[in-house]
């Protein structure tokens, strides 16, 4: 490396002199066993001795020279001696200050107090040495390393430390490799149950290749309970219960330091994930280097981490120091930046920066980092390239997986995976693409449909309407996600989606309701005579509909018991309430504009009939039944209401007179402005034609969407074929738009801001090339599309 080059003319010799600051470690033992004998004022002599180490590290500064890395292991008896004595110093130390606690009676409770917390403090050193050790080609050492770190009450990170945090360092797999933006109070306990999960893991799996028990005499965690056993049963014998639980608590602390050291070591530092799906080898440049002087004596070179990365098996006096042009340098210290990592605010405020200036310094290619730091990440890091590219292409989803990773689990469901076909199957790219989007097509939007999924749903168990409402929302979910994913891969357009989603509400819906009805059958019998039909407006009834669609049911009853017909509709009420709470396709029901409201068959006649109700007229130019229980026959009668109030009254010609105000003046600033606006203008337009022209719905096979409501227009000569060419051109651009921006973008985020790929998706689903030409094209559209509804609203009735 450039560093190690740029300092070979001050290469540090193997040598006792040079060895000799190393067993500055090894000088606390006589005075801690100096103040654990005689009290006193001889308690001061650790506390001084800790407190040296900051300053001592500002004054001396720092120490680039590095010993030849090809130094042979006898030349390095004197920097392993000092290893080997606090090894042993330690334990014969911990002991006799134990003893001194708790059995001698010779020290008061003060005096007991400071000796114990002086152990907490030597005690982080254990961690230094047991780690040290563990790294040792030879077995003995590793075992006295492994019985160090039992007197920490952490035996098992000699197996997580090896086998997953070196193997997976600067990758989501690897708890211990922080993201940026986790503080270190977020992290520690994920850590801390991560290292003994993960070691188990490592230890099963390992003895199930060799097709041996996981009780295996070979299993270390043998060892690792029977040496931290004794460590307890020692304490208990000085000291009962009391004496472990404060033995506990000092290991809690030493564990808690090591934690701060693993937590600094890697803030941040992410390996790439490279095109054949591997990560980028371990680099200097995946760990925070520091090389103070002092402190590299006394925490045996602790802090030239990086290069520990590089080559693990590498004895501490070895290590190399590489400068910032090959691995990120932190700001301070290690005994700066242990206390900077308890205050989160100030960490961040301080690292960040840095995070990100080393980002730009390595990986300038890369623009967009969210996925590398998010906790979803570390939660299905085997679908770590789905997460890049939901991540970097859309925003909301990738919110949706955050909050729900679980979600990640339908990208491998048969399901998805049988039309998600890989490469290679085809001539060329070209013909593969055409083959896997027709394949999708035709699945979503032909073979799976309402009724296909209403089966599907059918035969899964529920024991009641609420029962139903969770398992019927958890499974429109993973069908959302999957749909959405396909859409965000242009496999299908947004229309497409709109039709594919609107089969999931149905399904969704009516399961639902058919559970209510069975509670009520089951608990009240249902009455004769009776009849209620679920009746979905809007986009919903038109399939068009998007993610974040509100649910807007108008429920019709007819017949009698009235008072039961309500309850029932009061039931459908609460349990769709259920159904849309945290549903990924419906807006929540505190949003809705519209409540589910409740009518008499007749009283909704009577009140669509009067003055000043064109609002309800306008609903029930898109409005289909969905569900019906009782007799079938409500839905024909309600359909044959709909008609009448479609073909006449003051309310229609209110609304008529209402939609004809062209708003072809208006401007938006942004493209989502200029979306709601396009939308409402061919909404206007369409719903014009459809009152005044074909307000009986069975004239239009597409319940009413505004393409078929123009083409129908057409062929009755209502307008001529450049204005429907041009509004139903318009209604395209418009559904296809604001699918994907429903889809992609989260709340609040404009398109004008988004990133390059984000905007590069927008323009692919939207059929055009670019996202300058979705922006040119969005503006000329609006204004297609005002003229268009100033056409239809200027023609006569």
């Amino acid at each position: 490396m450039v560093a190690v080059a740029e300092t070979r003319e001050r290469l540090v010799e193997p040598s006792f002199r040079n060895a000799l600051p190393h067993f500055l470690p090894i000088t606390v033992f006589p005075l801690i066993l100096a103040a654990a004998a005689n009290g006193g004022w001889w308690i001061a002599a650790p506390f001084i001795f800790f407190m040296i180490v900051g300053p001592l590290d500002n004054a001396l500064g720092k120490d680039d020279r590095n010993m030849n890395p090809k130094t042979t292991e006898g030349k390095l008896l004197w920097y392993n001696l000092p290893v080997w004595l606090w090894a042993l110093l330690w334990p014969l130390t911990l002991v006799f200050a134990i003893w001194q606690i708790f059995i001698s009676g010779q020290l008061v409770w003060w005096e007991s107090t400071l000796i114990a917390l002086i152990l907490a403090i030597e005690g982080q050193a254990v961690f230094i040495v047991g780690h040290e050790l563990i790294h040792r080609r030879s077995a003995w050492e590793r075992y006295v390393g492994e019985f160090l770190l039992a007197s920490g009450s952490y035996p098992h990170y000699a197996t997580e430390h090896f086998y997953i945090h070196h193997a997976h360092v600067g990758t989501p797999v690897d708890i211990g490799s922080a993201p940026k933006g986790q503080g270190f109070w977020q992290y520690f306990p994920r850590e801390l149950a991560s290292n003994i999960t993960g070691a188990w893991r490592v230890v099963r799996d390992r003895l199930g290749r060799r097709k041996l028990p996981i009780w295996h005499y070979s299993n270390p965690f043998w060892r690792y309970g029977i040496e931290t056993a004794d460590w307890y049963v020692f304490i208990y014998v000085a000291g009962n219960w009391w004496a472990v639980l404060i033995y506990m608590f000092l290991c809690l602390g030493n564990v808690f330091s090591m934690k701060v050291s693993n937590y600094l070591q890697h803030y941040g530092l992410r390996r790439i994930r490279l095109p054949n799906g591997r990560y980028e080898k371990v680099l200097p440049r995946h760990s925070w280097s520091a090389n103070y002087r002092f402190s590299k004596w006394m925490f045996f070179n602790m802090q030239r981490h990086p290069d520990h990365h590089v080559t693990a098996w590498r004895h501490y006096p070895l290590l190399q120091h590489y400068g910032e042009d090959d691995s990120p340098q932190l700001p301070g210290s290690y005994m700066t930046m242990f206390n900077l990592t308890l205050r989160p605010k100030r960490w961040f405020e301080t690292m960040d920066p840095l995070v990100d200036q080393w980002r730009a310094r390595f990986y300038p290619e890369i623009k967009d980092w969210s996925a590398y730091d998010s906790r979803v990440s570390e939660a299905r890091p085997e679908a770590f390239d789905a997460i890049v590219e939901i991540f970097g292409t859309a925003p909301r989803l990738a919110r949706l997986v955050e909050r729900n990773p679980e979600l990640l689990d339908m990208l491998q469901d048969r399901e998805f995976t049988d039309l998600e076909i890989p490469g290679g199957f085809g001539p060329d790219i070209e013909f593969e693409t055409i083959a896997r989007r027709g394949l999708v097509r035709v699945y979503w939007t032909h073979e799976f449909g309402a009724s296909e999924m209403k089966e599907q749903l059918a035969q899964i168990p529920v024991h009641d309407a609420y029962d139903a409402a969770e398992i019927v929302r958890n499974w429109s979910n993973d069908k959302v996600f999957q749909i959405g994913i396909h859409t965000m891969r242009a496999n299908l357009t947004p229309i497409e989606a709109g039709i594919a989603l609107a089969h999931v509400a149905e399904a969704s819906v009516a399961t639902v309701l058919q559970a209510v009805v069975e509670d009520a059958v089951d608990r009240l019998h249902q009455p004769e005579g009776g009849a209620v039909a679920a009746v979905v407006k809007g986009d919903f009834a038109s399939r068009e509909i998007a993610p974040r669609s509100p649910l807007e049911i108008l429920f019709v009853y007819d017949g009698k018991p009235v008072a039961e017909m309500k309850d029932l509709c009061r039931r459908f009420n609460e349990a769709l309430r259920l159904l849309i709470l945290d549903n990924l396709l419906f807006e929540p029901f505190y949003r809705s504009r519209k409540k589910h409201v409740v009518y008499a068959l007749d009283e909704f006649a009577e009140h669509c009939r009067k003055a000043g109700s064109g609002g309800d007229i306008l609903e029930l130019t898109r409005a289909r039944c969905i569900f019906t229980t009782g007799d079938p026959g409500i839905e024909s009668r309600f359909q044959a209401v709909r008609n009448d109030l479609l073909a006449r009254g003051v309310a229609r010609d209110e609304l008529i007179a209402e939609l004809g105000k062209s708003g072809e003046n208006e401007t938006a600033a942004s493209m989502e402005g200029t979306l709601e606006r396009g939308i409402r203008d061919v909404e206007h337009a369409a719903r014009l034609l459809q009152l005044r022209c074909i307000p009986d719905s069975s004239d239009l096979p597409g319940f009413g969407d505004a393409v078929t409501v123009f083409r129908e227009a057409q062929g009755k000569k209502a307008i001529p074929d450049s204005v429907a060419d041009q509004l139903a051109a318009g209604s395209l651009m418009w559904r296809n738009l604001r699918g994907i921006l429903r889809l992609i973008l989260d709340d609040g985020i404009a398109a004008e801001t988004a990133s390059d790929t984000v905007r590069a998706t927008l323009a692919e689903c939207c059929g055009l090339p670019d996202y300058d030409t979705l922006a040119s094209t969005v503006r000329d559209t609006a204004a297609a599309t005002a003229s268009g509804l100033h056409s239809v609203a200027s023609r006569e009735e």
